[in-house]
């Protein structure tokens, strides 16, 4: 079911409140028709007096990103699409910039680029061109407006023109990571599989046609999410009960999650509860 508002959630930004207080970050939706197919279109801009680093546990969404780092008038512009980000994504701002995001739903992408699996793109970022051929245009025209409306108008332009094609098998894909997403008793590939009608093996297809990594990995991405906005909380709500959350997330154990989550964050849930930084 398509969105009637952008998520106002920061699942995934690793310290939300230290990027949030540097950046100016809105989320839009895009055009109706193209709803289904989107999760928002994400704008940033920053004008920093010393730089900073923001690190984000990626979605298992792609990205296509307009960005230009420096002024107006002489700042690099660019465009390009991130497959899903395997690991931890660490990026540094500086000075002044401008980012204008479109993500994808998890199987969305899909229909506007058919010609190759998503898993194509995963752990890549490549020029725009490589996926789109005849996206020639500069990225000034989704990137100069100052208005969020024309920003989002141009974005809305350039996904029009190309598509979404029919994609019934990407319509189950995106049917099935919401399942994974929502049902808190979804913990296992092979409850999604038997959830879904389809074999194991034919399950572990659609995902890398249409998704780009594997249903495992997609339970196991939104557990870390979860996992991370009860860390963040901790500071305000106090200190989860981490063997609790470990079982409400299927995981065999707490030392489980803490190994999970150390290898995703750099660090443990407890440490990144009492201050989150990333070294």
């Amino acid at each position: 079911m398509p969105a009637s508002a952008p998520r106002r959630d920061t699942r995934g930004i690793v310290d939300p409140a230290g990027l949030l207080s540097r950046v100016r970050f809105r989320r839009h939706l895009p055009a109706p028709e193209l709803r289904p197919y989107l999760e928002h279109y994400w704008l940033i801009d920053w004008d920093l007096p010393e730089p900073y680093t923001s690190h984000v546990v990626p979605h298992p969404s792609v990205n296509v990103v307009f960005q230009r780092y420096g002024p107006p008038a002489t700042g690099h512009a660019s465009a390009e699409v991130a497959g899903i980000g395997l690991g931890l994504f660490t990026h540094e701002l500086t000075g002044t910039g401008r980012v204008c995001g479109i993500q994808f739903r998890p199987g969305g992408f899909r229909p506007f680029a058919p010609a190759r699996p998503v898993s194509t793109w995963t752990g890549r970022r490549v020029p725009l061109t490589d996926v789109f051929p005849d996206a020639t245009g500069s990225p000034d025209a989704v990137l100069t407006p100052d208005e969020d409306h024309a920003r989002v108008a141009a974005l809305d332009a350039f996904l029009l023109a190309h598509g979404p094609a029919p994609d019934p098998a990407a319509d189950h894909a995106m049917e099935l990571v919401e399942l994974a997403r929502s049902d808190r008793t979804i913990r296992r590939a092979a409850q999604l599989a038997a959830a879904s009608g389809l074999s194991a093996r034919s399950l572990q297809r659609l995902f890398a046609d249409r998704v780009g990594v594997g249903p495992k990995w997609v339970i196991l991405r939104y557990r870390i999410h979860e996992a991370l906005e009860r860390a963040e909380a901790a500071g305000t709500t106090g200190t989860p009960d981490w063997a609790a959350l470990a079982a409400e997330l299927g995981y065999s154990d707490q030392a489980h999650l803490v190994r999970d989550f150390t290898t995703t964050i750099g660090m443990p849930p407890t440490a990144y509860a009492r201050g989150p930084s990333v070294p």
